[in-house]
């Protein structure tokens, strides 16, 4: 079935992570991409990402995570999701996550990560792949630290 819309991406800083330039990169390159991005800015409750996600239609939320608390972040943010009835919502993060702690947040549901130094390239192809329904490629994870 074609896509009558482009993929909608939520783009968020949740917590209290002051540091959004990569976050804003992402953004224009999923725009580049040919998706539309809302990027919701700094200091975003999970409870505020859902909303914005529910209000926006949302196939994937992407999380921008450099403090370190992307476990609980990313939990309380899939929390929220599932309690507005977004279970089909993509839950994707990025930043300084350190490759051991991949398999708890996609255990958590989190469908990709994407440390320092990933590819933009490889998180538009992530994304297409699995608002589309297939399971993103094998592709190591750029490791922070």
């Amino acid at each position: 079935m074609e896509r009558s819309r482009p993929i909608r991406v939520v783009v968020a800083k949740p917590g209290l992570d002051g540091h959004d330039r990569g976050a804003k990169v992402i953004v224009q390159a999923l725009r580049d991409a040919g998706m539309e991005v809302i990027y919701t800015g700094l200091h975003q409750t999970p409870q505020q990402i859902a909303r914005v996600a529910l209000q926006e239609d949302a196939d994937v939320v992407g999380l921008s995570i450099l403090s370190g608390a992307h476990e609980a972040l990313c939990q309380a943010v899939i929390g929220e999701l599932r309690g507005q009835g977004l279970e089909e919502v993509v839950v994707i993060a990025g930043g300084t996550i350190h490759a051991k702690d991949v398999p708890k947040l996609k255990a958590m549901g989190v469908k990709e990560v994407f440390g320092a130094g990933s590819k933009f390239e490889d998180v538009a192809r992530a994304i297409e792949a699995h608002v589309h329904g297939a399971a993103a490629t094998d592709r190591p994870v750029a490791d922070a630290g």
